[in-house]
């Protein structure tokens, strides 16, 4: 049998007590409770500080520790900056909105879309303030958003009241130059309240829900190049009113749904195929995100008590034991 110390050449620690600073990788024997311990790096969901106004159905872009989050219900002006720890009060969007989507840096952000009434207006916030951008060539609200200030991503998304008709579930998208919206290619399968990440030419959009069944949720993934949509691998669990953070080859999505019990389902994706990882500690929909798949922020979201609820997901280190089946 191949020993422990022949595979990382050291042996195994025998103490009475656990290290006061272990290190990860660190393995060590407790005589004291006889178990067989380990430092180690897990992924999950941890507690951030809860927004200053409760809401769902927002937009958010970003990262972890420098997060934007603006719009939604019921104050669909307001916009709120985090610092990693707190949300701060950052400057109101012109034209409130609830189901819009965003993209870009905290203090370079888009705003895009959104009701009522359904729009195609969008804007830009520079950190203190937000002015009015160049407008959609197609209003629509519940749609996906993804890129920078100056190269952002529009797609899918709603024209009309839920439930909308068969044929006001947009499948187009639309490419952002900082000034003026231009058409890209349709998605493959129209929907609308997905999670949409990326880049303008690396885009990725995941779940919703879609025309036919009218409004019967999907797990489809697509995947956008910069002119056309293919598919990607579907999630483990199709969702609609949810987010997402990362790339179009390391993404992640969570939260939606939470009226069918899975609203604190979490995946992972590698550009190929969608994994089950942590579930979220609060299950919510109409939530926002931000980051990455590594540093990801989850913030606001319905039902009611869960709108201020702030969640922050990445990696991190804790003493397991380890135990012999």
């Amino acid at each position: 049998m191949t020993e422990y110390i022949g595979i990382n050449g050291q042996q195994i620690e025998i103490r009475s007590a656990d290290p006061t600073n272990p290190t990860v990788g660190q393995i060590w024997y407790n005589t004291t409770s006889s178990t067989l311990k380990g430092r180690a790096e897990v992924e999950g969901w941890a507690t951030g500080g809860n927004l200053t106004t409760a809401r769902a159905y927002l937009a958010g872009a970003g990262t972890q520790t420098l997060g934007l989050a603006f719009g939604g219900d019921p104050s669909p002006t307001a916009t709120e900056e985090y610092n990693g720890s707190t949300w701060g009060s950052g400057g109101n969007l012109g034209t409130g909105r609830r189901d819009l989507a965003g993209a870009g840096t905290q203090t370079a952000g888009l705003k895009m879309g959104g009701r009522p009434p359904t729009t195609g207006i969008t804007e830009e916030y520079d950190g203190s303030a937000w002015t009015a951008g160049g407008t959609m060539t197609t209003a629509r609200h519940r749609l996906g958003g993804a890129g920078i200030q100056t190269a952002g991503l529009a797609f899918g998304g709603s024209t009309s009241p839920s439930p909308p008709a068969p044929t006001t579930v947009k499948n187009e998208t639309e490419e952002y130059d900082g000034s003026t919206w231009t058409a890209g290619g349709n998605m493959g399968t129209g929907r609308y309240s997905f999670a949409g990440v990326g880049t303008q030419t690396a885009g990725l959009a995941a779940g919703g829900r879609v025309a036919v069944p009218l409004g019967s949720t999907t797990a489809v993934t697509e995947e956008y190049d910069g002119s056309a949509w293919t598919t990607g691998g579907s999630l483990n669990n199709g969702r609609n009113i949810s987010a997402g953070a990362g790339t179009q080859t390391v993404a992640l999505a969570f939260g939606g749904n939470f009226y069918d019990g899975d609203g604190a389902a979490t995946e992972k994706y590698d550009g190929t195929s969608w994994t089950t990882t942590s579930n979220m500690n609060t299950a919510r929909g109409g939530l926002g995100g931000a980051g990455t798949q590594a540093a990801a922020l989850a913030f606001g979201g319905s039902p009611g008590p869960t709108a201020a609820a702030t969640e922050e997901y990445g990696l991190a280190a804790t003493t397991v034991t380890f135990t012999v089946t």
